[in-house]
C-alpha cells in the first residue's frame, strides 16, 4: 500500500518527472507493530510553478506516522468504548503498543479534519445558489423528519454540565424502493461550541438527497435552546414541537392532582381539577390552543383561591403556571396532533429519545464518572456519528483511495 502511495498523490504526473533530493527512512505504527518504511525526498516537477521546491510523498500520503488500517481501528473504538479500553483491545489483539492519550489525539485529529471538509458556516438561505424550476424536478422522496433534542454531559475543569443537542434525522420513504422503508442518520454537536450547526445538519440531510422542494419537518421537545436552532436550518420546512414532551407534563400535573386527593375535604375538588385538566390536553390533541390557554388561565385564577391553604395545590400551581408559559412560547408549533396521527405522520419525537441514549448517554453518561471539554466533547461526537451511521470507512476510502479495496469492491 505504501509502495503503490507515490503514484496516488500524483495522478496527473509521471514518477519519473521526480528526481531524487535525498533518502531516509521513517517508522510507522502499523496493525502489526511498528515497521521503517522509505521515506525519499524528492524534488518537485518544473511544471509545478507553486509549493516547496522538495517533498516527501510517503509523509505527505501518511498525514503523521501512524498508518491509515491503524487509524481507522482507533477512531472506530474509541468512539464506541473508552480510549484507555481501546488502548487494552490494541494491546490484547494486536502487537500494536498504544496508550488512551496516543488515541485520543489521533481521534481528535480525524474528527478535526473531517470539520475542515465540513466547509464554512452560512447565514443566508442555503438554496440560494441552487435555483431550479419545481416544475422540471422529479417528485422528491418523502418527507424528511429531523427530531432535535438535547443531553448534558459533565464539564471538566469546572463544576457543572454543559448541553449536547443530538438527533435523528429519517427519510420516510424513497421512490425508487419497492419497499416503503424509512432510513435514518444521527448527528450530534456541542451548542455553544460549534460554530456551523446549519452547515452540519444541512450536509446531513444533503446526504439522504435532499431537494430543494422536498417536504421538511422539524420536532423538538420546543425547548428554547433546541428551539432556536430548528427556526434557521430550513425556510420552507415546518417546526413542530411533539405530543411526547406534552402529555409528559400533563402527566405531572395529573399526579399532582391525586396529591390534593389525599387532603382532608378536597377529594372531589381533586377530581374536577382532574377533568379539568384532560380538557386541556383534549383541546391541545386538537390543535386549539388559544382556548386551551384561555382555559388554563382560568384555572390558575380559581387555584389562587386555594393555594394558600393546601401544600398540593400550590405544587398544582406552580406546575400549572410552568406548564401555561411553556405551552405559550410554543403555541405556533403546536398542530393538530389528531388530523397528523389520522393521515399517518409523525407526532412524537420518541425516536429522538433513543438517539440521545445512543449517540450521548452510552459513550459520554452512564455509568462512567467522566468530564469532558467543550472541544473533547464535539470532536467525540463527530467520528461517533460516522460510526454509528456506517460512514467512517468511506471517510477514509476518500482519503485514503487504497484503503481496504477488497471490501470496496465486494
Amino acid at each position: 500500500m505504501l509502495a503503490s502511495s507515490q503514484t496516488t498523490l500524483t495522478p496527473d504526473l509521471e514518477v519519473d518527472s521526480y528526481t531524487a533530493k535525498g533518502g531516509g527512512k521513517i517508522e510507522v505504527k502499523t496493525l502489526f507493530g511498528v515497521v521503517e518504511v522509505a521515506n525519499p525526498r524528492w524534488n518537485r516537477c518544473s511544471c509545478q510553478q507553486s509549493g516547496p521546491k522538495t517533498f516527501r510523498p510517503a509523509a505527505a500520503w501518511l498525514r503523521g506516522t501512524t498508518s491509515p488500517e491503524l487509524l481507522y481501528l482507533e477512531t472506530r473504538w474509541a468512539s464506541l468504548i473508552p480510549f484507555a479500553k481501546v488502548a487494552d483491545l490494541l494491546r490484547e489483539v494486536l502487537p500494536a503498543n498504544a496508550d488512551d492519550e496516543t488515541i485520543r489525539r489521533h481521534v481528535h485529529a480525524t474528527a478535526q479534519r473531517m470539520e475542515q471538509e465540513l466547509g464554512e458556516e452560512r447565514q443566508l438561505n442555503l438554496f440560494d445558489d441552487e435555483p431550479s424550476e419545481q416544475e422540471e424536478q422529479a417528485p422528491p422522496d418523502g418527507p424528511i423528519t429531523l427530531g432535535i433534542d438535547g443531553g448534558y454531559v459533565r464539564a471538566a475543569h469546572k463544576e457543572g454540565f454543559f448541553e449536547v443537542i443530538a438527533g435523528r434525522s429519517v427519510v420516510a420513504f424513497r421512490r425508487a424502493a419497492e419497499d416503503e422503508v424509512s432510513e435514518s442518520k444521527c448527528f450530534g454537536y456541542v451548542q455553544i461550541y460549534d460554530e456551523k450547526p446549519r452547515r452540519r445538519l444541512w450536509e446531513l440531510m444533503k446526504s439522504q438527497g435532499l431537494q430543494d422542494h422536498q417536504q421538511v419537518v422539524f420536532m423538538s421537545d420546543g425547548g428554547e435552546d433546541v428551539r432556536r436552532v430548528q427556526t434557521y436550518l430550513h425556510p420552507g420546512s415546518e417546526h413542530w414541537i411533539d405530543w411526547f414532551h406534552i402529555t409528559m407534563r400533563i402527566t405531572v400535573l395529573q399526579q399532582q392532582t391525586k396529591s390534593l386527593q389525599g387532603e382532608a375535604n378536597r377529594a372531589k375538588e381533586a377530581v374536577e381539577w382532574s377533568k379539568r385538566i384532560d380538557s386541556v390536553k383534549h383541546l391541545l390533541w386538537h390543535g386549539n390552543v388559544a382556548e386551551a390557554l384561555d382555559r388554563m388561565g382560568d384555572m390558575l385564577l380559581d387555584m389562587e383561591l386555594i393555594r394558600a391553604h393546601s401544600v398540593a395545590a400550590e405544587k398544582l400551581a406552580a406546575g400549572m403556571t410552568e406548564f401555561e408559559i411553556y405551552i405559550r412560547n410554543n403555541r405556533e408549533f403546536i398542530p393538530n396532533f389528531g388530523e397528523r396521527y389520522r393521515q399517518g405522520e409523525r407526532i412524537s419525537t420518541a425516536f429522538v429519545e433513543s438517539t440521545i441514549n445512543q449517540v450521548v448517554s452510552r459513550r459520554f453518561v452512564k455509568k462512567q464518572q467522566m468530564q469532558w471539554s467543550l472541544k473533547g466533547a464535539h470532536l467525540l461526537l463527530q467520528t461517533r456519528t460516522k460510526v454509528l451511521n456506517n460512514e467512517l470507512e468511506e471517510v477514509f476510502r476518500r482519503w485514503y483511495p487504497q484503503f481496504r479495496e477488497h471490501r470496496a469492491a465486494a
